[in-house]
């Protein structure tokens, strides 16, 4: 596992939480010498993840389209940053850049590029890890849309936690990344 992608708000969030957890996941990052993949922003949980991370020694890559670039206000101090022309480039340039993908709490943009990459790997388009750092329990109530779309008969398959690894639901991001280290080595059950 080279590089990940970290889909997250270009905000804090409400609670503190939210930041406390994005940097410890660029912490985790940074230690297991994992390049991260993200939006290229400095603001909000990405700035705070890609602070994280390249505090800790390591490699961050942002990926912005040229119109966010003073919107979502560009992080000056990355490994690399991409720009590109649109919303559709910046998704598929993370997707080809990353080995799994992880959502940290975040609005619509958010869900937006995690359930492309969910759908994807569904479809076996990518046969990559996809996770939620579920920082204070925020997606619960995604989860439990999940089991209950298995249930009327919309998803086939899934299970969160602790089961089949679709989606790979951690509150901690040194127990998400295990998890994504055990898909590599071939337990894809971990």
């Amino acid at each position: 596992m080279k590089a990940i992608a970290v889909y997250c708000g270009s905000g804090d969030g409400a609670s503190p939480i939210y930041r406390e957890g994005a940097v410890r996941l660029g912490r985790e990052l940074a230690k297991r010498n994992i390049t991260l993949v993200y939006g290229g922003a400095r603001v909000g949980l990405m700035g705070a993840v890609a602070d994280a991370v390249l505090e800790g020694g390591g490699r961050a890559i942002g990926v912005l389209p040229r119109f966010l670039r003073d919107r979502e206000i560009a992080h000056g101090g990355l490994t690399e940053l991409i720009l590109v022309e649109t919303m559709h480039e910046r998704k598929a340039k993370m997707m080809e850049l990353a080995d799994g993908f992880i959502a940290l709490p975040g609005g619509p943009g958010t869900l937006e590029e995690f359930f492309e990459v969910f759908t994807w790997g569904r479809l076996e388009l990518h046969r990559k890890p996809v996770g939620l750092l579920n920082i204070g329990r925020y997606y619960d109530p995604l989860l439990a849309m999940f089991d209950t779309m298995e249930r009327e008969g919309f998803m086939k398959r899934y299970r969160h936690a602790g089961g089949h690894t679709e989606v790979i639901a951690e509150d901690t991001p040194d127990g998400l990344l295990d998890r994504f280290a055990a898909f590599f080595a071939g337990k894809r059950d971990a």
